[in-house]
């Protein structure tokens, strides 16, 4: 197509190209992968604010919890703020609750109220990162697709301009790389967005895990207590 050549051009008069003159070469399939790294970023920012440990497991508050309640339950207040605390926080508020609510709660359900607030907070811990892993996934095949589109479109301009063989080679090398651009933008977005999403889901993992052995010793202290 005559804009290819067109871009080709421009892009031989500039050796050293900038971000903007490499983004306006690759065409529109770059677009989709500047949208998924902004996505990228903004999901990166929102999970490590999220995932702070002071707002899921602050390593005192287990302890500061049975403390207060050793020889009866806490007040009602104190167990809203215990709530509002963190991550942690809720699933303690709800096993105290349980108890507040049926002093006779069997183990058994009482067990099960907390493991339904753990599967709650799980959740929550879990959000975006299915998003982050398939950027992750995604961005590579994308940028694969817009090097596929750019190579039909140089190959096609070059059959319409005399046959293969009738171009300027430097023309069609340069085209090529051109090309090639949308495949290592979309490595660019891929690798960060990967290591992040692993980095992510362990840190989930061990915070489960956490959330997991509180509400074990919160159950063995309830029991004790209703006893």
């Amino acid at each position: 197509m005559p804009w290819v050549w067109a871009i080709i051009r421009a892009r031989l008069s500039c050796p050293e190209p900038d971000l903007l003159t490499i983004i306006q070469a690759a065409g529109w399939p770059i677009w989709p992968l500047i949208a998924c790294s902004i996505l990228g970023l903004a999901l990166v920012i929102e999970r490590f604010v999220s995932l702070n440990t002071a707002r899921v497991l602050p390593p005192t508050l287990l302890d500061e919890a049975l403390a207060v309640s050793q020889h009866r339950l806490p007040a009602a207040d104190v167990v809203v703020q215990l709530e509002q605390n963190s991550a942690l926080g809720e699933v303690l508020a709800a096993g105290f609750r349980e108890v507040g609510r049926h002093p006779k709660v069997s183990e058994a359900d009482l067990r099960a109220a907390l493991e339904g607030k753990g599967r709650e907070v799980g959740a929550r811990l879990e959000r975006y990162l299915g998003a982050l892993a398939t950027i992750a996934s995604a961005a590579p095949l994308l940028g694969l697709l817009g090097t596929v589109i750019g190579m039909i479109e140089i190959f096609g301009a070059q059959v319409g301009g005399g046959g293969v063989g009738g171009g300027n080679p430097a023309q069609l090398a340069q085209g090529i790389s051109i090309a090639l651009y949308n495949t290592a933008f979309g490595l660019i977005v891929a690798i960060p967005a990967l290591i992040f999403w692993r980095y992510f889901r362990a840190k989930v993992d061990n915070y489960l895990l956490g959330l997991e052995l509180a509400a074990e010793r919160l159950l063995r202290h309830l029991v004790r207590l209703r006893g």
